[in-house]
């Protein structure tokens, strides 16, 4: 018979424990010293388990019979009430911190090494301290944006804005594998909390002092890869680091092309660039004096690795053009010329990375207008002869 108010309330402790059933497994417990315990007898992929639901009169028989209805709810759906009920304790008791870590090894695989490692020192040193030990579930939008606006404080807005967007992806993996009942972060948005920034202008010559600019790269007296990686970079204007990144393995000079792998590219897709013959005769020198090393532009101490970022910029500098331009600049360049000489705005951007590609759309977006591009770039390697000869006007593509 089920138990009632009364019999719950009047149990005894005796000489050895018993137990008053209340039906469907549900029963109390009373030991020898008088506690009255409620417990659940059930079973589970066909092992024996036992649950507690505390203790009487903390827990009336009205509260333990609604906990037992629930559990039983969470049997018949096949799945085992004590282990949820643990995720859902550790839910309640995970911090931020453990959270993240857990992210972490769930976002890092494909990862290059070295991004994996910046992105995780960046989490320690910019978020965890401030918030990794609240519990997850008791994070509030209130305390992250304290967090960024402490890192947009010292001037670091474009770290600001990395590591709220970081944020919100670790609290939406929280939520996906139940260790989270909701994400906050996605309450913010970084126009919500943050300055807007003006858009970085590099600097650059203009299309009048491109000729001149040219003349004094065939003329450089410095190191001979950083002449012919400011040649290279003029022709192709891929960016600086994707440049002094290349290795001799993306390169298929037969076939005039430069394949990028997506993990060197900013926008994480693979980049095909057709070489055109003055490309190409770049590279033959460059291949003469390789030595075998498996970077392009190897570095000038003799590590093995690839020439510093800031090579292309101090060439320039050197050449007088401090505050006129920068490796970057050749792009700013190249798109205004190939605009004004009528080349289709789509396979300009495409050429320079720009367009924005899904993980769907990467395997073939990279290769669009590839025939289409390859005369582009062909044209615009003879642009850059002709603009070397004194008084040459560039002519509008037909």
């Amino acid at each position: 018979m089920a138990l009632t108010d009364t019999a719950v309330r009047q149990a005894k402790p005796q000489e050895k424990p018993y137990k008053l059933p209340d039906g469907g497994g549900l029963f109390l417990y009373v030991t020898q010293k008088g506690s009255r315990l409620w417990r659940w007898k059930y079973r589970y992929e066909g092992k024996e388990k036992l649950m507690s639901f505390g203790a009487y009169p903390d827990v009336s028989l009205s509260q333990v019979r609604k906990l037992h209805q629930e559990a039983r709810e969470v049997l018949a759906a096949g799945t085992d009430p004590m282990a949820e009920r643990k995720a859902e304790q550790m839910a309640d008791t995970m911090t931020f911190q453990a959270v993240a870590e857990k992210w972490f090894s769930h976002w890092k695989p494909g990862k290059t090494e070295k991004h994996a490692a910046d992105v995780w020192h960046r989490l320690e040193l910019d978020v965890l301290p401030a918030i990794g030990a609240i519990p997850a579930n008791a994070l509030t939008a209130a305390k992250v944006r304290d967090c960024i606006k402490a890192i947009e404080a010292r001037g670091a807005l474009d770290i600001a804005k990395r590591q709220l967007q970081k944020c919100s992806q670790i609290m939406r993996y929280a939520v996906a594998h139940d260790l989270a009942e909701r994400n906050p972060v996605a309450d913010i948005q970084p126009s919500d909390i943050l300055p807007a920034r003006k858009k970085r202008n590099y600097s650059r010559v203009s299309a009048k002092e491109f000729p001149q600019l040219l003349r004094d790269i065939d003329g450089y007296v410095g190191g001979e890869h950083t002449r012919l990686a400011l040649q290279l970079m003029a022709l192709t204007f891929v960016r600086t680091g994707e440049l002094i990144g290349a290795k001799w393995e993306e390169f298929d000079l037969d076939a005039a092309r430069w394949e990028i792998p997506a993990e060197r590219m900013k926008m994480r897709t693979p980049h095909i660039v057709p070489l055109s013959k003055q490309a190409l005769a770049v590279l033959q020198k460059l291949q003469g004096i390789s030595y075998g090393r498996p970077y392009v532009f190897p570095a000038d101490t003799g590590k093995p690795t690839h020439m510093s970022n800031n090579t292309v910029l101090y060439a320039l500098y050197r050449m007088g053009y401090r505050g006129r331009m920068t490796g970057h600049g050749f792009r700013g360049v190249a798109s205004t010329i190939l605009h004004e000489q009528g080349w289709p705005h789509e396979h300009i951007e495409l050429q320079l990375a720009h367009q924005e590609r899904d993980e769907v759309s990467a395997a073939y977006n990279h290769a669009s207008y590839l025939p289409q591009r390859t005369k582009m770039m062909q044209a615009w390697g003879d642009h850059l002869d002709a603009l070397r000869v004194e008084n040459v006007v560039a002519m509008r593509r037909a």
